[in-house]
């Protein structure tokens, strides 16, 4: 199991990797052995620049002291303790913590956290709350929930059914789910900067479907704030607003799935602070601990958590959680990233330098073969022409001879994804792009 001497490469054959084609990534595979601040270090020694957050969570960069210290500190303090029917102080310290930068501030009274292992747990978290509360209110037909082409919300059932990725839900059951239009129209809004114009209208999709299935039978609808997992899909300017609208009508629950979008990615803490529009329930994840124990949490509103306060006190009001829920060291990671955000300024620093992303990624608009630019915030997303009868050819190809070059993208079919992290400069920002400049104009 120990690297060989020669090639500093561990066997490979039994770590069944996820989401990765592993007969082509063992025939020449990437290893990562080393992190700090904007870079990897690969096995081989070289220098790798972050230009992903790791997979959309390393948001204050790699190797934050504060963080290491708090971790080893709780370790040696309490390792783990329950949550069910126990409790240990640091797990509602954090909570705290959360409540007081909630996603849409005091106003919008998100601050009840139910605690998760991952951003998939989160999601099935928030649509058994919401289904439950449909129930505890007297709404008990109110079971079917609503995604939205495009969308992604993790790997449960919950989440693959109002996931709108086919590969993601092709060969699996699903629970009972419609879906809204995705909002990816390039002829329309191509190389738009920022929200694109148009496709407000797609909003009265969710009218279409209460009319077919009937408001009665719908407990919420769920989309991403901006979808990341589907190559940086932007909400039309209105469409959320709408959204909200049309849900409040119905007595449908919004929830907001900002496992990408949470704790800083578009230059504010979350996306429902910067759009405006407050969802009864928001997902989080990644973000939440800049990456380094893996955890997620669940933000309710105060209507929804009171709702289902209902019956006897010695009563289980929700019967869900998991074993990690509130895991201790989990909670000091979390803490001591909040620090580090609120220390550095974080959450917010996106939007100093959004304006600067936003012109050096449109600099490549005349790179062959490149059909969209969209971006928001620290989001980036280049769009190539597919090759005849090999999609997804193009960027993956890109992402190879970037890795090579040194700079780590993200690819999705022939969508290059692009979410450093918050501490990027724009002496970083100038590399990514004339990386990703060169290569895309070799990949022709």
């Amino acid at each position: 199991m120990s690297p060989t001497a020669k090639t500093n490469m561990p066997v490979l054959d039994n770590f069944w990797m996820p989401f990765t084609a592993n007969r082509q990534f063992k025939a020449a595979p990437r290893l990562l052995a080393g992190a700090e601040g904007m870079y990897y270090t690969d096995v081989d020694g070289h220098r790798v620049m972050d230009g992903t957050a790791g997979l959309w969570c390393v948001n204050a960069g790699h190797g934050r002291r504060q963080i290491t210290d708090s971790v080893t500190r709780q370790l040696a303090t309490l390792d783990f303790a329950p949550t069910f029917q126990m409790g240990h102080p640091i797990a509602f310290e954090f909570a705290e913590r959360l409540a007081a930068i909630a996603p849409g501030g005091p106003a919008a009274g998100l601050d009840r956290v139910f605690f998760t292992g991952s951003g998939s747990e989160s999601v099935e978290t928030a649509l058994k709350i919401a289904i439950a509360y449909q129930r505890a209110i007297g709404q008990g037909t109110r079971t079917r929930v609503i995604g939205r082409e495009k969308g992604y919300h993790g790997v449960g059932f919950g989440g693959i059914s109002v996931g709108g990725l086919v590969n993601n839900r092709r060969v699996f059951p699903q629970i009972p789910a419609a879906h809204l239009r995705h909002t990816l129209d390039i002829p329309r809004n191509a190389f738009s900067k920022g929200l694109p114009r148009h496709g407000v209208e797609l909003a009265e999709d969710l009218e279409r479907l209460v009319a077919l299935h009937g408001a009665e039978t719908i407990a919420a609808v769920i989309v991403e704030p901006m979808s990341g997992s589907a190559g940086v899909v932007l909400p039309p300017k209105g469409y959320l607003e709408r959204l909200r609208a049309i849900a409040d009508q119905h007595g449908i629950l919004l929830i907001f799935d900002e496992v990408i979008t949470g704790f800083g990615r578009l230059g504010t803490p979350f996306a429902t602070d910067y759009f405006g529009v407050v969802p009864d329930l928001v997902t989080t994840a990644k973000g939440l601990t800049n990456g380094t124990i893996p955890m997620g949490a669940v933000f309710a509103s105060r209507k929804v958590y009171d709702g289902l306060m209902t019956g006897p006190e010695q009563q289980i009001e929700l019967f869900h959680g998991y074993t990690y829920s509130g895991h201790p060291v989990a909670c000091a990671a979390g803490l001591a990233t909040l620090d580090v955000y609120a220390e550095d300024g974080l959450l917010t620093r996106g939007a100093e330098l959004a304006t600067y992303w936003q012109d050096a990624l449109h600099s490549l608009v005349d790179r062959p073969h490149v059909l969209d630019i969209r971006n928001l915030g620290l989001v980036g997303a280049i769009e190539l022409a597919a090759r005849d009868g090999a999609p997804g050819a193009r960027a993956y190809d890109v992402f190879v001879d970037c890795f090579r070059k040194g700079l780590l993208i993200r690819v999705t079919g022939d969508i290059i994804a692009l979410s450093p992290p918050l501490i990027v400069t724009t002496d970083h920002i100038d590399t990514i792009v004339s990386i990703l400049g060169d290569v895309i104009t070799r990949a022709a």
